[in-house]
């Protein structure tokens, strides 16, 4: 199979953009602040196993197991 081509690859590439564009627009929404009730770290649940969510003093958000 050949590579694709640089106009095929930007057009993925675009689709893939505007796919997750859309997914910002219909996706729900939580405001972080309100799941870490004003601290810094929250607990996410997912079929019975914890996550630990945890904003960094840089305004990023790291998650782990």
């Amino acid at each position: 199979m050949a590579p694709a081509s640089p106009s095929a690859d930007a057009r993925a590439s675009a689709e893939a953009q505007a796919a997750a564009l859309q997914l910002l627009d219909t996706a729900p929404r939580h405001e972080v602040r309100e799941l870490t009730a004003g601290g810094t770290e929250a607990v996410i649940m997912l079929d019975g196993k914890s996550y630990l969510l945890r904003i960094t003093r840089q305004g990023k958000l790291i998650l782990t197991k």
